[in-house]
């Protein structure tokens, strides 16, 4: 018998997938249905105890996908996983198996600034607290733990900047700590870095940028890493206390180490409702399909552009941790050898303006809110995803007014460079 381990491309095409048992399909089909017929009143009434597994509603479980979770969940080398209708919605099911009003949750100031956003301020309405740490300084993480802390929310690569964090170190934190550590792995994907084998807890992902990859449709996944003692301390009273809805059972007793992923279905997915559309995960497998093959020529494709704008002359600075000299450079190369991923920014020596009149200039690149396209991509920060933010708050993030960002696609990388030529002379 061969006991060989399937390898990343292997597991992107077949992982969780087999042939539809009634008609033979090999591609997974759409269960494009709201519900699902019970075998019996028994049957039924397991189900909707958690005594056994099965599909209800496709609000809460549907086979195309259980199919696409369970293909993230070997990519990312977790437990299980909970696919959602966005990387936001993913956010908040993680965090509200987590926290209780009046408790804390650190996290990482270079974010997403829709993240940041969503922290700030939509997240106060549930009486969750952020405090903000610099990724650049472990410290900061140390210091700003408190009794009500209850999680450390980071990003593998950080967006817009596309600098590295050092997750192993801050994982070494939230253990000290006792809380979980949470990794946005968007940027990067489990094909570039897989932030469980260094300490993460649980993995959250867009899945409406790389792993889906061709801008067509939104989704947001959980990656339950199965590490962490949800018992320990009492701390997280959704897994470890009786659930009066489901006759007193007890999540983490119960289901050992998928247990957070299980709480975030039924606990979080069904009452919360933000589920993906059946097509949508169809899409997105589809795509992941091609994962490992993407990421290679995204990368390529970055690192020459990334060289192309160090040496122009309008260019200040470029932030991209693949390049030698990076101050993420050695991040890079210890965290994602195989590439430092596709998004990065750049800041322009005229500023604000010049930043606005490139992104007006390009005419390959595609302007528009989203990353990880097979499409190249531009958009400034300042005047869009942070204008939020007051200016030290972008400079924090690394969205200051000069800054321009950049995803990558897979084009040729020749045809980028003429584009940016053209913008920057323009």
């Amino acid at each position: 018998m061969n006991d060989r381990l399937p390898g990343f491309a292997t597991l992107a095409v077949h992982a969780g997938a087999q042939p539809d048992p009634t008609t033979g399909a090999r591609v997974t089909p759409i269960y494009q249905t709201t519900s699902f017929v019970f075998n019996d009143s028994d049957h039924a009434a397991s189900l909707f105890g958690l005594q056994a597994f099965g599909n209800i509603y496709t609000r809460i479980t549907n086979p195309t996908t259980a199919v696409l979770e369970e293909r993230v969940a070997a990519l990312e080398g977790g437990t299980a996983a909970v696919a959602v209708a966005s990387g936001h919605a993913a956010q908040v099911v993680v965090l509200q198996q987590l926290l209780m009003p009046g408790d804390e949750f650190i996290a990482a100031r270079k974010l997403y600034g829709g993240s940041i956003n969503q922290f700030t301020h939509a997240f106060k309405s549930f009486g969750w607290n952020v405090v903000w740490a610099d990724p650049d300084d472990i410290g900061s993480f140390e210091r700003a733990v408190t009794p009500r802390t209850r999680a450390i929310f980071i990003e593998s690569i950080a967006n817009p900047a596309g600098s590295i964090t050092d997750i192993e170190a801050i994982a070494a934190v939230a253990g000290k700590a006792g809380v979980p550590l949470i990794v946005d792995n968007t940027l990067a994907t489990p094909y570039l870095i897989r932030p469980i084998d260094h300490g993460a807890d649980i993995v959250v992902h867009s899945l409406t940028k790389f792993l889906g990859g061709h801008g067509n449709s939104l989704g947001g996944i959980i990656v339950d890493a199965g590490t962490f003692d949800w018992s320990r301390d009492n701390k997280y009273p959704m897994l470890s206390e009786p659930r009066p809805e489901y006759h007193g059972v007890k999540i983490q007793e119960t289901f050992g180490n998928f247990a957070f992923a299980i709480a975030c279905r039924v606990l979080g997915l069904r009452d919360l409702g933000p589920a993906i559309s059946p097509f949508n995960s169809f899409l997105i497998l589809t795509g992941i399909e091609t994962l490992p093959l993407r990421m290679a020529k995204h990368c390529d494709n970055a690192k020459a552009i990334a060289e192309f704008l160090s040496g122009h002359a309008a260019v200040a600075a470029v932030n991209y941790s693949g390049l030698a000299g990076n101050p993420y450079n050695n991040l890079a190369r210890k965290y994602a050898p195989k590439g430092a991923g596709a998004v990065f920014t750049f800041s322009l020596k005229g500023g604000y303006e010049a930043g606005v009149s490139l992104v007006s200039n390009l005419k390959l690149f595609s302007h528009l809110a989203n990353v990880g396209d097979t499409r190249s991509l531009v958009i400034h920060p300042a005047s869009t995803t942070h204008s939020q933010l007051d200016d030290a708050a972008k400079a924090r993030s690394g969205a200051a007014p000069d800054v321009v960002r950049l995803s990558i696609g897979i084009e040729d990388k020749e045809d980028l460079i003429a584009d940016l030529e053209q913008a920057l002379e323009g």
